[in-house]
């Protein structure tokens, strides 16, 4: 019977309408939301249910139930898209006209229809989490809902009294506590908007343009290919709000390029995932995480912008060393680059424009939604500016349809979170972990600083980046702020953590994704994107024992030897771990050059410049032996120069 069902030509044929429908939706979402970033007619109250809406319906009829169109069921499963899309409608319908004032509710509990349409919206949220974000995403939430209930069955401090269904979905989705919070307000009222500035930039080809700008600039150097991927991603990976998208959209230009000057599958997707990775933490957009980090510090944007700058170049600066010593060591050269610098800038020049636009506009303390919105209208407008680069209707619609499909997964996963922000807020179960980390790290810093990476790795199993931080900082910031961190630098630390789950094995999402576009072996991928990602790291460690992050109390004398501090930490790590500096390193150079890097970290003004001092006098005698043997970069070719460098290897 459902074989006949799914042969039918009424069913193909309402599977194709289906499918229409969805694109309509999602360019129309698109224009809603641009309407309402220049008019800001609707309030949050109104605006954060309706996207939410929108989203979820276009979430089940992108992402179908069954994704193999050749299975039996496979129509069956489209009607099932349809009623529950037609059932997210009526939800979203309840929750708009629910009124908020009237305190009945409050006193006498949910209406029976109301409560019905929260209990939906719940289940149709967590299955559109598991079809946009992943199954950990919906287990994750299902987790914490599972925890408000029956919290009386839990042992030690995670017991507390439970919460009937009843008050769990009136607070979950019936106040802006849970669900409807602060973190999908960012996603619906700002967010979208700067992932449709991405997918404009990419059907516009300015995209393009500056992957094909970094190659022109650095292809011809060593290892040139890897050093563009590094800068380009630097430039769209801020804007595509996701490391993994970033990945696979750049990826597919950066990875072959360097495979085919020489580096091995492994590292050329390993120096994309980091690179990739990288983006998220690069002002002025920051992925999502700027716009939230403003919301939960009450810190100005710009003053954010300002404070990320200095770590976010310094965790490019780790990562193109790294580059470069590879290239280095596996002595290869620049690729023959017809292509001039100046004329590939020159003959798309009006794609930077936008790009400025934003910045100046970001630092200058707009609103980050008419931000958005003038990007949007500019990177339109400039395309019409070259006849080369002019845009079809038809691209135009393919590009609003593109930001709103982009956008799924990051409202989805903030309105997921709210979920878990709720649990929180309703159990007191912040306070709880807040003492658990506070008790387990015994008064030590460093150690609930590594209870937190741990918690950022493990939530990034699971959880888009943005999620992650979310989640993390409102349970962990407030230890971290009782142990005498800013709440910014709190903050700061907690985000540029909840990256590492794009590059640390064992699940390297970003590392993974590039593993499959370059046909290597995932694991070994992983590791060699995690090397390259050091400065998710050391960095972090740096913006709390150092003035590494710049606010209007910091000293300037201070953030300057701070910078420094890092810059000589970066490099005695990298040519320790790399074997490789001039020429190759030795055991005792290299071990030395930890134990250099080590004393850097120390806090202590002769500690620090001790340290310093060991690791000037390595580069310095590395660079006499290669100068002295007189030997090319990389592995010696003649049985001399082979004695020769292993001579060298001993000291």
């Amino acid at each position: 019977m459902f074989t006949t069902i799914h042969n039918s030509k009424f069913s193909r044929l309402f599977a194709e309408r289906l499918l229409q429908t969805a694109l309509i939706l999602a360019i129309s979402l698109s224009i809603f939301q641009l309407w309402q970033g220049a008019s800001s007619w609707l309030p949050s109250t109104y605006l954060r249910p309706i996207h939410l809406t929108w989203v979820l319906v276009l979430a089940l009829l992108f992402k179908p139930l069954l994704s193999d169109t050749n299975h039996p069921l496979f129509t069956v499963s489209r009607y099932t898209d349809a009623f529950l899309s037609i059932l997210a409608l009526w939800i979203g319908y309840k929750i708009v006209v629910f009124d908020y004032n009237q305190i009945d509710h409050m006193l006498n509990g949910l209406q029976p229809d109301n409560l019905l349409a929260g209990i939906c919206l719940i289940v149709l949220l967590l299955e559109a989490a598991r079809r946009t974000v992943g199954l950990a995403m919906t287990l994750i939430g299902s987790a914490f809902i599972i925890y408000t209930i029956f919290g009386s069955y839990f042992p030690g401090v995670l017991e507390h009294k439970g919460f009937s269904l009843e008050r769990m979905v009136r607070f979950q989705v019936y106040t802006a506590s849970g669900i409807f919070g602060p973190a999908l307000g960012i996603a619906a009222s700002t967010v979208f908007i700067f992932v449709l500035f991405g997918a404009l930039l990419e059907i516009t080809g300015a995209g393009k343009f500056f992957i094909d700008l970094a190659y022109a600039g650095f292809g011809k150097y060593r290892g040139g290919p890897a050093k563009a991927a590094v800068v380009a991603s630097a430039a769209l990976g801020s804007i595509s709000g996701s490391a993994i998208a970033n990945t696979a959209t750049s990826g597919v230009i950066t990875i072959p390029m360097m495979k085919k000057v020489g580096y091995r599958p492994e590292q050329a997707a390993g120096i994309e995932a980091a690179a990739s990775t990288g983006g998220q933490i690069m002002p002025p957009i920051m992925g999502a995480g700027a716009f939230i980090m403003a919301k939960f510090t009450n810190v100005p944007y710009n003053d954010i912008v300002w404070m990320a700058i200095a770590p976010a170049i310094l965790y490019f600066f780790s990562t193109l060393l790294y580059v470069h010593l590879m290239a280095c060591k596996l002595n290869l050269k620049g690729e023959i680059n017809k292509s001039n610098t100046w004329k590939t800038f020159f003959k798309n020049v009006h794609f930077i424009f936008p790009l400025v636009l934003i910045t100046v506009l970001l630092l200058m303390n707009y609103s980050p939604t008419l931000v958005a919105l003038a990007g949007c209208i500019a990177i339109v407008t400039v395309a019409f500016m070259r006849r080369h680069t002019w845009i079809s209707f038809t691209k135009l619609l393919e590009g609003m349809k593109k930001g709103a499909v982009m956008a799924l997964p990051i409202s989805i996963a903030c309105a997921t979170a709210g979920i878990v922000v709720g649990t929180i807020g309703q159990t007191g179960l912040g306070l709880q972990f807040t003492e658990l980390v506070i008790s387990f790290a015994n008064g030590q810093l460093w150690l609930a600083l590594v209870l937190v990476a741990l918690c950022a790795l493990i939530l990034g199993l699971g959880l888009p980046v943005t999620a992650a931080y979310i989640v993390i900082a409102i349970m962990a910031g407030p230890a971290l702020g009782s142990m005498g961190l800013s709440l910014i630098a709190a903050n700061m630390v907690i985000f540029w953590l909840s990256q590492s789950s794009n590059v640390t094995p064992p699940i390297a999402l970003a590392a993974f994704t590039a593993a499959g576009i370059a046909n290597s072996r995932p694991m070994t991928t992983a590791i060699s994107a995690f090397k390259l990602s050091q400065g998710l790291f050391i960095i972090p460690l740096m913006m709390v024992y150092s003035d590494l992050l710049y606010t209007d109390k910091t000293n300037l004398t201070d953030f300057i030897s701070a910078i420094s501090q890092t810059v000589a930490l970066i490099i005695s790590f990298a040519i320790a771990i790399e074997g490789y500096c001039f020429t190759k390193l030795g055991r005792i150079s290299r071990l030395s050059s930890f134990a250099a890097g080590i004393a850097i970290f120390v806090s202590g003004y002769y500690v620090s410049l001790i340290g310093i001092i060991v690791l000037i006098a390595i580069l310095g005698n590395n660079y006499y032996h290669s100068r002295k043997l007189r030997i090319p970069t990389g592995q010696p070719s003649t049985h001399r120069e082979q004695h020769l460098y292993i001579d060298a290897d001993k000291n």
